[in-house]
């Protein structure tokens, strides 16, 4: 084991739309969460991986802590909350604003219960003036006591690194967890169909709410080309019309899309073939949402 190495587990919270995902994908450097800006793209607790010199970061990223209207929205909440207890730092994500809104203090009073340190990160600092952020600085500093304030731009990367270094000072010493070359302990199946999940989102823009999930059908490779078959669900059968598209047009734009990046994942040529199906209700259903890979015993 190395002299003076640290290792720990860090969760990233905060509202839907705060930018965690950019924030995580720009600190690991690939990209591993799905960015979109409709609320609730994250489901599952994302394990992405850190390792420099100094140490070894397992970020566990957490659905967004809010208040509950179905099982799905029970069961985000739940992963969320239950992981504040089990990590060394708690990095809570903001909006560089002086308005601290019912959400926030929703968050504010479940770390209040909690003795883990939080590291406060003001994200987007590359939309507003200076003096703005300063301000918001001092009005969370008079709302929770925070180990540290750091403000950042995810999207630009400014001032992430300063962000690692802060983080590090607050981990225990202690051996690796994860071989350097890991980055993420999500299997490639289930990226696979949060990929397919972020490009029909995107493709699909707002025609169609977050009730749609993908199941990946076969993942198989042939003659150094992997062959993908995938049936995105959806809630009702308008929505799979629109899916669909005039002569199955929208859903040659999600498959080529979604083709592309998983193809950069994957280093390897994929052949993917989408179907389209209806499942009404599958939110608040537990044998579906199991069978999506939302599992209550992995909580």
């Amino acid at each position: 084991m190395k002299e003076n190495f640290k290792s720990g587990f860090v969760t990233l919270i905060g509202r839907p739309n705060v930018g965690k995902s950019t924030l995580m994908n720009h600190l690991i450097g690939q990209k591993i969460a799905i960015t979109s800006n409709k609320p609730q793209t994250t489901r599952n607790r994302i394990q992405t991986v850190l390792t420099t010199e100094e140490g070894q970061i397992v970020f566990v990223d957490t659905p967004g802590i809010h208040k509950a209207k179905n099982k799905l929205g029970e069961y985000m909440v739940n992963v969320a909350e239950h992981t504040l207890k089990e990590v060394d730092v708690v990095l809570w994500l903001v909006e560089p604003s002086t308005f601290i809104g019912a959400g926030e203090q929703h968050i504010i009073e479940q770390l209040k219960r909690g003795t883990t340190p939080v590291i406060l990160v003001i994200n987007k600092t590359d939309m507003v003036k200076p003096e703005e952020i300063l301000k918001a600085i001092d009005t969370y500093r008079q709302a929770f006591a925070f180990a540290e304030i750091v403000p950042v731009s995810a999207r630009n990367g400014d001032n992430t690194d300063e962000l690692v270094k802060v983080i590090m000072k607050y981990l225990p010493y202690g051996p690796q967890f994860y071989d350097e070359d890991t980055v993420t302990d999500q299997p490639e199946r289930q990226i696979v169909a949060e990929l397919i999940r972020e490009k029909a989102l995107h493709c699909l823009q707002e025609e169609i709410p977050h009730g749609i999930a993908v199941a990946i059908d076969r993942m198989k490779m042939q003659k150094k080309i992997m062959h993908i078959d995938a049936t995105i669900i959806c809630e009702r059968d308008s929505h799979k019309g629109i899916i669909i598209g005039k002569q199955g047009s929208m859903l040659k734009k999600i498959g080529s899309t979604a083709r592309y990046e998983i193809e950069k994942m994957l280093d390897c040529k994929v052949h993917l073939q989408l179907w389209v199906k209806v499942q009404k209700n599958w939110r608040d259903s537990d044998f579906l949402m199991k069978n999506f890979g939302y599992r209550q015993d992995e909580m």
